[in-house]
């Protein structure tokens, strides 16, 4: 049920904005740390209206690809929620659903697993 961290991340030179939720294995749920967390960040910018989110949601490879797929969509789900009380429209925010394909780390490792177990939320600014 728990999750290791919420993370910050303003990648250059690239044009977005990336937060990442962790959790831990075969879990979904969010803690209200990191939900304040999500929302004090969202308060923070100008004009959330100013852009549009990609919802990027992972597991590790433990689990199986079906259980995977379905874990994936419930962090997905999750994430989206918080967005959602935010008054963020839905039509604002795509949905990728990866599962426990395309690791951006190490699947052989106990590190590489824990860090595959997120939910990315890109904020891509929308050209004014």
């Amino acid at each position: 049920m728990g999750f290791a961290q919420f993370s910050e991340e303003a990648e250059e030179p690239a044009n977005y904005i990336k937060k990442s939720i962790y959790f831990g294995g075969g879990s979904y749920q969010i803690d209200s740390w990191q939900a304040r967390e999500l929302h004090n960040f969202i308060d923070s910018l100008v004009s959330i209206d100013a852009y549009e989110i990609t919802i990027h949601s992972y597991t590790d490879n433990i689990g199986g690809a079906e259980y995977n797929a379905w874990l994936s969509d419930m962090r997905s789900r999750a994430v989206i929620y918080l967005l959602l009380q935010k008054a963020i429209p839905l039509h604002q925010i795509e949905n990728r659903e990866f599962g426990q394909y395309n690791p951006i780390y190490d699947n052989s490792t106990w590190e590489g697993r824990r860090l595959n177990r997120r939910v990315d939320i890109i904020f891509w600014p929308l050209a004014m």
